[in-house]
């Protein structure tokens, strides 16, 4: 079996803050989840957007955090057990043990869940069904693959938008198609990309895909109007997605629908178990990936405590360490 001194569940950036910390304090660490690489949602959805909310970045991609974030726990060599998902937790000796996906054990010190909003899987583009193969992305991992490709967009929210705005200047064309007059994105990024030779399509569907193999084109129809065929490389399927807590629920831990109830201290009502990130709730709770850092380091803090009671709650400040 497996030994480490914290083990976090969720490779997002208040995981990755939350590695960090933990080697900071001189504790190994374990980092775990389901999707193949770090990043969580950041890297999944939204990986070439600007993110304007990190404290010290005015603007910073997605990507770019992720890939910093990394390099900062990385002197710290954090276990990165990635395309693995916790999925039982039991204890030995009142210390937790996770039973991961494949039968393997991990015997942890603590366990810090930073999985954001569980496990999350995009919404199907409804005329997907018998599509043709290739030409479907439900996420954009590399934009410049889309270079001087005709692109499609379905949806009316901010990950919709932001990707027209990210791929107007490398596609040939890019149009967005929503079911309804308004949208759900951020008023000044509709506004952006209204200004942009961006097609907007309102109050309609995309009824049909074309192609034997690939995405050739796409039939778009106008509520009680006609339906027009466009040519059409990629449809970039953007209608958000369906998440839940996946085995986390079934561990016992006290919840708010989704969201795992935490005091001040970051402790759920488990021993030796804390959370952190979008994925926990309390009074006042605010969803940001700044406050996500807080909360990782204050729940590595505390759990440095019950993993070692003579251990200090505060090391002091990391620019003391030199």
């Amino acid at each position: 079996m497996r030994e480490v001194d914290v083990a976090v569940i969720g490779a997002g950036p208040a995981g990755l803050f939350a590695a960090y910390y933990a080697g900071f304090r001189g504790l190994s660490v374990a980092v775990i989840d389901a999707l193949p690489e770090p990043g969580g949602q950041v890297t999944a959805m939204y990986p070439e957007k600007l993110i304007l909310d990190v404290a010290g970045f005015p603007a910073i991609k997605g990507r770019d955090l992720v890939a910093n974030l990394v390099a900062q726990a990385a002197p710290f060599t954090p276990q990165y057990l990635l395309g693995t998902r916790a999925e039982k937790l039991s204890y030995a000796d009142g210390r937790p043990v996770l039973g991961l996906a494949g039968g393997e054990q991990l015997a942890c010190g603590a366990i810090v869940v930073t999985g954001g909003l569980g496990s999350f899987s995009p919404r199907p583009l409804p005329c997907a069904d018998g599509a043709p193969g290739s030409g479907i992305v439900y996420f954009v991992t590399e934009p410049t693959e889309l270079t001087d490709r005709d692109v499609l967009i379905v949806g009316g929210g901010d990950s919709a938008f932001d990707w027209a705005l990210a791929l107007q200047p490398l596609a040939r064309s890019v149009t967005l198609v929503h079911r309804r007059e308004k949208f759900r994105a951020h008023a000044s990024t509709v506004a952006r990309v209204l200004s942009l030779p961006v097609r907007v399509v309102i109050n309609a569907e995309v009824t049909r895909l074309l192609g034997e193999g690939a995405v050739t084109g796409a039939e778009v129809t106008v509520r009680g109007g006609a339906t027009e065929t466009l040519p059409v490389d990629v449809v970039v399927a953007a209608l958000g997605f369906t998440a839940d807590l996946g085995p986390l629920a079934e561990w016992g831990l006290r919840l708010d629908r989704r969201h795992i109830l935490v005091d001040s201290a970051m402790a759920t009502n488990l021993p030796r178990v804390f959370a952190a990130g979008d994925i926990t709730e309390y009074p006042g709770k605010v969803r940001l990936i700044a406050t996500g850092f807080g909360e990782a380091a204050t729940a590595v803090n505390n759990a440095a405590v019950v993993i070692d009671p003579s251990a200090h709650l505060f090391p002091g400040h990391s620019s003391d360490a030199g």
